[in-house]
């Protein structure tokens, strides 16, 4: 009883004993600054329930149950799944391998996903009337007098879409707070749709698994938002040791942690052709699975012996492995629907594998130290420059794009032109008005121009947008109590580093003791022995050892 009675004043100050200390005024402010994501997320949701109300209705396919229909449910819903099970299972458990940011990865995962796809399917069909009417003569998609028709092929879409999100969010990993991460959802998501409109109708790049837009747009955004909200700690060098990083207490893994991220991996992995090929035609289909699995195949060896060669000691370590071995889906991606031979596709993995591994050993450490940029899960090297190699393969293959009559590689003009829209002969007189604005009519070394150009275009507004973003979100409105505008407009400061990385500031956990109770003492458990009328505490795992050592000096005698 007077243990029991006691116990709150003989058990150490843990960081939970003194967050249950604070003063009510804390707490509360503490309370209203989590219902703010509650306020967010509700008005979003319910805005877009009235927009899909008045802009969103069944394509016709979606209203019948024709033949037509039930091919198109047989050919693209196979796909859909397979894509839904990348975003949510996927993406989700890659990024669980911080010990105590499991409950976020997979739950921010899964709300930011739900929130992109709503908002997709009206910025990308918006996006795609607006350009229909500016640039392909008066009015061919109905302007906004029809509804913009939602069918499966639109569902996969806004999977895309939502994949860009989630490698922004992979940059930003820890270091938001839920009600960051549902508006930069809402802006990434229009500057995604403004960018696809840009690269994929006005500059007609072929980009079939999205290498470009959904992500090198999706890297580079992540990393500006994470460079604007967050920066690396790094000490500058003495005259006694050079300059160097001071990690986060809690940006590590464990190996459980590790082996839940493994298993996102090996999802990624298995579904990445799908992923490639969903929105591919017929004809195209087969080829692209056949690119995607050959590049992700060479990419997994590469990753390996790479990760052998540059590591200490030639140790594997598992952040190379988890997220290098996917870097040839990337990418392979906007050459996937293209005649790339299979040696080719061999060699897109075999060289990405290779630059993934190389920017987790020496570009991610560099970066940080030099620019300040911490990038959480490394998107820079599974989805940034892997993404950028993606679009310069397919601007190389767009250049070397011509038929058999040419000594090339395709059936005929026509084969050509239903790959590259912009290799099409021009339709109608260029002296009217309404004449297509589109590039059309082009050769193989400007359609390789036309995809040179969206990379670049990508790349900038996936900046330029990131950094927007983020100084919006930093506004202390979004922030927990105690931060301030005085930081708002500083470049690098947000959410402040004592709540970085760790599940109990926003969910409810299980106690410290709890944990400890639930897991082994690397060192080995601790019992107590009597001896002299004295306790004392010694580890089991010695008792066992002078035991066993007594039983093989009997057995020896």
């Amino acid at each position: 009883i007077y243990f029991t009675a006691t116990k709150h004043f003989l058990e150490p100050r843990t960081e939970d004993t003194m967050v249950a200390t604070k003063s009510d005024t804390e707490s509360k402010e503490w309370d209203c600054h989590r219902l703010g994501f509650c306020t967010v997320s509700l008005v979003v949701e319910v805005v877009l329930i009235i927009l899909f109300s008045l802009f969103v209705a069944y394509s016709d396919e979606a209203k019948s149950t024709n033949a037509t229909a039930e091919a198109e449910l047989g050919t693209h819903y196979p796909f859909f799944q397979d894509v839904n099970v990348m975003v949510f299972v996927g993406f989700g458990f890659l990024m669980t391998f911080l010990h105590k940011y499991g409950f976020s990865a997979v739950g921010y995962n899964f709300v930011i996903s739900a929130f992109a796809i709503q908002m997709a399917i009206l910025c990308t069909g918006l996006f795609e009337r607006v350009y229909e009417n500016s640039a392909e003569g008066p009015h061919p998609g109905h302007g906004f007098d029809e509804p913009l028709e939602l069918s499966i092929v639109g569902m996969i879409k806004s999977l895309f879409a939502a994949a860009a999100v989630l490698i922004s969010f992979g940059a930003c990993l820890g270091k938001t707070t839920p009600t960051q991460l549902v508006v930069m959802t809402l802006f990434e998501i229009f500057f995604f749709s403004v960018n696809e409109m840009i690269a994929v109708f006005h500059f007609k790049a072929v980009d079939m698994g999205g290498s470009m837009v959904v992500h090198t747009f999706g890297a580079y955004f992540g990393l500006a938002v994470s460079r604007t909200i967050s920066k690396s700690n790094v000490v500058p060098a003495t005259s006694t040791e050079p300059k160097h990083e001071i990690a986060h207490k809690n940006d590590e893994s464990k190996k459980t942690t590790d082996m839940f991220a493994m298993i996102g991996t090996l999802f990624l992995w298995m579904f990445w052709p799908s992923f490639n090929g969903a929105l591919a035609s017929d004809a195209q289909q087969q080829r692209v699975a056949i690119n995607t699995f050959l590049s992700l195949a060479a990419c997994a060896c590469s990753a390996f012996i790479a990760d052998s060669l540059m590591r200490p000691h030639h140790k594997f370590d598992m952040v190379s492995i988890q997220n290098a071995t996917l870097a040839g889906g990337v990418a392979v991606g906007s050459a996937a629907d293209l005649v790339i031979q299979p040696w080719g596709a061999l060699l897109i993995g075999f060289i990405a594998g290779i630059i993934s591994v190389v920017g987790y050993v020496y570009i991610t450490p560099f970066l940080s130290k030099h620019m300040g940029l911490h990038d959480t899960c490394g998107v820079h090297n599974l989805h940034g420059m892997p993404g950028i190699m993606g679009g310069i393969a397919g601007a190389v293959s767009a250049s070397m794009a011509s038929p058999v009559s040419e000594s090339g590689l395709y059936a005929s003009d026509d084969r050509i032109a239903s790959i590259f829209p912009a290799r099409a002969p021009c339709q109608g007189n260029w002296t009217q008005a309404n004449f297509n604005a589109a590039p059309c009519g082009l050769n193989a070394s400007e359609q390789a121009a036309q995809q040179v150009l969206a990379l670049v275009v990508t790349v900038a507004i996936a900046i330029v947008a990131g950094i927007i973003t983020g100084f919006i979100i930093k506004m202390p409105c979004f922030l927990p109590p105690g931060h301030s505008w005085a930081q708002w407009c500083k470049c690098g400061d947000g959410l402040k580093r004592d709540y970085w990385f760790d599940d109990v500031h926003y969910w409810e956990v299980p106690s410290d003791d709890e944990e400890d109770d639930s897991e082994v003492d690397e060192e080995g458990v601790k019992g107590t022995q009597v001896e002299d009328g004295k306790e004392t505490v010694i580890e089991l795992a010695e008792v066992n050892t002078a035991e066993n050592d007594e039983a093989e000096n009997t057995d020896t005698q």
